[in-house]
């Protein structure tokens, strides 16, 4: 769903134009890296896309269509849906031509970024000619991921109906909601009206397929789809099938089967596909098997002048699968010491194994590591070490962080989960402190989150301990709360009129 493999030049005037006109001997390969250093960049550096690309043209720096979508490409890839999505936005106010593959492209990821409903209104604001197999195609897709069975069928039986249902794409997005809505039941008949229709299934098809009988617990009915794909669409095989195959024999606990897919898997894929090799490293760490693990990963490192966060975050997986503490630290001291591009998900990745396996400084550490090479936000890191010390009962601990998350808040930019608010409520309850329920209470409201459910279990503590607050009624008509029937009958023990 990318542009087609042409330059074109950018319509801002005439000294942008000399910028970012493309010399035909330009080399992708020097300029691409370049570019995408800069925009991946952003996720610690914060800023935006638009901002970063001004200055990169500023600096009389040329790019193209060409490296801009291969940047969107791979941002995307990384699930980096809104720097993806600025760079699409700074090229329609530069007012770069897009294709229906670009317009579908951005339907897709203002459904990422903005929700559903502003990818619906894009749709419906698209030019008649604009709305294609591709854009048709992408919100289908977005349907499908949101779980919206009603919705996604009647867009399938619009696109039927402009012969826009002629291709494998749409009957994948189907058979996927249908998997996700665990009717894998109505996957072989889809692929049975595929074949009515002359539509030749694709390598997706044939994963999808296989995965629906083993979801039927029927291995034998997946075996059938591998060994019709190798008889009837060798071309359509590759290491992806293999990496399916052996997930659906590790669930079903064949580990020998799933052992001979992985070397299958080794055999089919390139040399340079990253992306095979963090398939092999989360199998085989899937299979218990650290030895592979370890082998695959000097593979990869052999294979690549860099390792990129990607792979250390699956390497991080795999050995944290393994429990290998003393691996996960050599591998989390090499990260340290070589990135040039911090990922919090990594620091995240490490304060989490640290904290489950009892190692306290070295989860905090990490913490104040990452505090040194990043300007944040640290919700998520915070919130790992909130849940870690509730679960451990340790509450002071516990509403240290829960008041450090709270100092770092502008807005209304995070807030704590509501499993979180309720486990801390309901120690506060266990224990009869209507004090600490209250300092709790306290500082979730500068979070916004200052609820009805916060409420209840707030009113819930002063019933256990026997204490009445005569203002709390007033209290939430400021706080805007609706008084059910629940909420009316603890007032009347708290606050009776």
């Amino acid at each position: 769903m990318m542009a087609k493999n042409t330059c074109r030049l950018i319509s801002a005037g005439v000294l942008l134009a000399r910028r970012f006109c493309t010399a035909a001997a330009a080399s992708r390969s020097v300029r691409h890296p370049r570019l995408y250093h800069w925009l991946s960049a952003l996720g610690a550096t914060g800023g935006s896309a638009a901002d970063t690309l001004n200055e990169y043209v500023n600096e009389g720096k040329v790019v193209t269509k060409l490296e801009l979508t291969a940047c969107i490409k791979e941002l995307r890839k990384y699930h980096k849906f809104q720097h993806a999505l600025e760079i699409m936005e700074w090229m329609e106010n530069k007012k770069i031509f897009f294709n229906h593959a670009d317009y579908a492209l951005r339907l897709d990821l203002l459904s990422k970024t903005k929700g559903l409903a502003a990818a619906e209104d894009y749709f419906n604001n698209l030019s008649l000619s604009a709305r294609t197999l591709e854009t048709y195609g992408s919100l289908l897709n977005c349907y499908c991921k949101e779980n919206m069975e009603e919705k996604a069928l009647a867009l399938f039986d619009e696109m039927d109906n402009l012969d826009f249902a002629s291709t494998s794409l749409a009957f994948n997005s189907i058979m996927s909601l249908f998997m996700r809505l665990g009717k894998p039941e109505k996957v072989p008949p889809l692929v049975d009206e595929m074949k009515k229709r002359s539509i030749s299934p694709d390598t997706f098809t044939y994963n999808i397929w296989m995965q629906s009988y083993a979801r039927l617990n029927d291995i034998d009915g997946a075996e059938r789809v591998m060994e019709e794909l190798k008889r009837e669409n060798e071309d359509k095989l590759n290491w992806t099938t293999y990496s399916n195959l052996a997930v659906i024999y590790a669930k079903a606990r064949l580990f020998e089967k799933a052992k001979l897919a992985l070397k299958k898997l080794e055999e089919e894929m390139g040399s340079h596909d990253r992306e095979a090799y963090h398939f092999l490293i989360s199998l085989y760490a899937g299979i218990n098997n650290l030895n592979e693990v370890n082998r695959v990963w000097d593979s990869l490192k052999s294979a690549f002048p860099k390792t990129t966060n990607m792979s250390y975050l699956k390497m991080f997986q795999a050995l944290i699968t393994l429990n290998d503490v003393n691996g996960f630290q050599i591998c989390f001291e090499e990260w340290k010491s070589s990135c040039s591009s911090f990922d919090v998900r990594l620091a995240n990745c490490a304060i989490r194994a640290f904290l489950g396996w009892g190692m306290i400084k070295d989860a905090e550490s990490t913490l104040h590591w990452a505090v040194k090479r990043s300007s944040g936000p640290f919700f998520t890191a915070l919130d790992i070490f909130m849940a870690h010390y509730l679960k451990d009962r340790k509450i002071d601990m516990a509403l240290r962080y829960m008041e450090e998350a709270a100092s770092e808040v502008k807005n209304t930019e995070w807030q704590p989960a509501a499993e979180r608010v309720t486990a801390f409520l309901k120690y506060f309850e266990e224990e009869k402190d209507v004090e600490g329920a209250e300092k709790f209470c306290k500082i979730l409201k500068n979070f916004g989150g200052l609820d009805s459910n916060a409420y209840r279990l707030l009113l819930q503590t002063y019933v256990a301990a026997g204490r009445t607050a005569p203002e709390m009624r007033e209290r939430m008509r400021e706080d805007d709360i609706e008084i059910d029937s629940e909420l009316e009958g603890l007032l009347q023990s708290v606050c009776p009129e």
